[in-house]
């Protein structure tokens, strides 16, 4: 019995040497392994970042155009962030009405009608009747200060665009969303300019 004990101990003893004598990372080997967080967001690239900050925002919502299913408006998927339809006439209510008690969207949910008049939603796509031309400066100023096409001496940005909201987007946020639209498949779409208020 005596022999048997000696000899378990002698075990132990041999098993804890082994599993103490193996190399324990020390803190500089479990920052080497440590994943290191990207400079955009998380994510793998700056336009996968703009792609998830378009997404959650949900600027599809108005920007690309909806098509009606069982379930419902949808997005059309073919007309992704595309803005309103060229070929599509203006909306067809009582202008005035709306001007006077609020205001009212397309089926399509791109174009707006209320006191300043019908608004359009604008084309992102990187095709040149969207934002092909534009510059990402232009893009930023756009957003941060609701300048139309982001140019000085041009007429603000209309309802329902929420820019006042959006300009507190980072600057490193804004250009992953420029990012991205310059990534998604062209449109050829001009979206009609926007119609001043009805008088009559």
């Amino acid at each position: 019995m005596k022999k048997q004990f000696t000899i378990l101990f002698a075990t132990l003893v041999i098993h804890l040497l082994l599993f103490t004598s193996c190399k324990t990372p020390k803190n500089e080997d479990a920052k080497e392994v440590a994943a290191t967080p990207s400079e955009y967001g998380g994510y793998s690239s700056q336009a996968k970042w703009g792609e998830h900050l378009v997404m959650a925002g949900g600027c599809g919502d108005c920007h690309t155009p909806k098509k009606m299913s069982p379930m419902g408006p949808v997005d059309d998927s073919s007309l992704l962030l595309s803005g309103h339809p060229a070929q599509m006439p203006p909306p067809n209510v009582n202008r005035l009405e709306m001007q006077k008690n609020g205001y009212v969207v397309t089926q399509t949910l791109t174009a707006w009608v209320g006191p300043w008049g019908i608004s359009y939603a604008a084309n992102l796509t990187p095709d040149s009747t969207g934002l092909g031309t534009w510059k990402e400066e232009q893009f930023i100023k756009s957003l941060r200060e609701g300048k139309f096409k982001g140019l000085d001496g041009t007429r603000p940005v209309m309802p329902p665009m929420p820019w006042i909201s959006i300009r507190n987007f980072t600057d490193n946020e804004l250009k992953a969303i420029f990012a991205y639209l310059k990534t998604i498949k062209p449109v050829k779409n001009a979206v009609p300019p926007i119609q001043l208020p009805a008088t009559k």
